[in-house]
């Protein structure tokens, strides 16, 4: 009633501009969080997925709650593993537990020398 018909049109005609202008910095958020949190979290779980299956008898494993075990029998198709944590005392090991595997280094190894 007020508006006079110019600022009306003006209005209408930049408002789709003016909606991509509020949403680019929300976009451009999502960008940034994707490639320094998502995409990184998505890549070490393929990498510890792909530790558990290769996981055979005789590796030295850290489980989550932080012992050291050595496996003992992998049970192919299961999710558990048998592991002895001491001299003859063997635990059952839910392979999703396990956090790390340790390997062991050669003494004469390039990597241990740099």
């Amino acid at each position: 009633m007020f508006i006079s018909p110019a600022y009306a049109q003006d209005a209408a005609a930049g408002g789709a501009t003016a909606m991509i202008m509020q949403f680019a910095p929300l976009i451009l958020i999502f960008i940034v969080f994707y490639f320094i949190l998502i995409r990184p979290q998505q890549k070490k779980m393929k990498e510890h997925r792909d530790m558990l299956g290769q996981l055979k008898r005789g590796d030295r494993v850290v489980t989550g709650g932080g012992m050291v075990a050595t496996i003992t029998r992998v049970k192919e198709g299961s999710d558990e593993i048998e592991a002895e944590i001491a001299p003859n005392v063997r635990v059952t090991i839910v392979r999703t537990t396990i956090g790390s595997v340790i390997r062991p280094t050669a003494a004469n190894d390039a990597a241990a020398k740099a």
